[in-house]
């Protein structure tokens, strides 16, 4: 079956549920409010034996931060809680993502293969802080720091995917156009480009470069993603204006496996990759 969306539930999309202060976030805050005040213990005791201020501790409860896996297994553990926190972990370390990519967010991380097609910016798997911290400063409307700093998490929690065993196989095939976009300025960009280095020499990554001079493109529809899940099944993901879709219908995501298929094979191999990035450091 093909996800598709209406303008209504596109609309409840763009609802703030993603934002600090909704949801899953506000309900785990007065849980947590109401489990340390069954213990007996004020924020800052309590804070002190979780490592965070009373301010911060305030912030959780109030639903107006959103709180790190390590902070809910520690809470969980010093107010005897029993698990009923731990067990809210996976829901809330989604709503630290925008709303239209959590599921994505959820088949990525346990993916056993991913293939990424990127046209506009460096894929979220390989950027930098700076990188994606210039990235969420000029998004428009603007982003608020408290939420560029939830995003910023998010982004490089995601990065857990390449520390897994077994790890999941993964093929990057980027448009020379995105490499040369000085976002942030040089010196992000070469850090960027140096991150991408290092990421393709993993023996389970394969980075390809596309160039802009090549007359054949089988992809010009735009970015997508397939993700191998861990039940066996493959899934298409497609994202553009803060809009996205999962395909699953099989002739559908069989269209877009061909359109990869055709697009590694027109685009740098790996090792020329290397090559022609490691050659745009030197310009930079």
């Amino acid at each position: 079956m093909t996800e598709v969306r209406d303008e209504e539930t596109v609309r409840q999309q763009r609802r703030p549920e993603d934002e600090p202060g909704t949801g899953v976030v506000t309900a785990f805050g007065r849980q947590l409010k109401l489990l340390r005040t069954r213990a007996g213990l004020e924020r800052a005791e309590f804070g002190k034996r979780v490592g965070y201020s009373a301010d911060s501790v305030a912030s959780i409860e109030q639903g107006r931060r959103i709180p790190q896996p390590q902070f809910i297994e520690q809470a969980d553990e010093v107010l005897g809680a029993g698990g009923v926190l731990t067990a809210l972990k996976e829901e809330v370390g989604r709503a630290r993502y925008p709303a239209y990519f959590r599921d994505a967010a959820r088949l990525e991380a346990r993916a056993t293969g991913l293939n990424l097609y990127a046209v506009y910016a460096v894929p979220g798997l390989l950027q930098t802080v700076d990188y994606a911290r210039a990235i969420f400063q000029m998004q428009r409307p603007l982003l608020s720091d408290e939420v560029i700093e939830q995003r910023l998490e998010a982004r490089l929690a995601r990065r857990e995917v390449f520390n897994r065993r077994p790890a999941p196989l993964m093929s990057f095939v980027i448009e020379e156009a995105v490499l040369r976009r000085p976002l942030g300025g040089p010196q992000v960009m070469r850090e960027v480009l140096e991150q991408i280095l290092l990421t393709g020499q993993l023996r389970y990554v394969e980075v390809q470069v596309m160039p802009t001079d090549r007359e054949d493109n089988a992809a010009l529809g735009g970015p997508f993603t397939l993700i191998d899940t861990d039940k066996g099944q493959r899934i298409a993901y497609a994202e553009v204006q803060d809009d996205s879709r999962l395909y699953t219908e099989v002739a559908r995501v069989r269209e877009l496996e061909a359109r990869y298929g055709i697009l590694r094979s027109q685009a740098l191999t790996p090792r020329e990759s290397s090559a022609f990035i490691e050659k745009l450091m030197g310009e930079s």
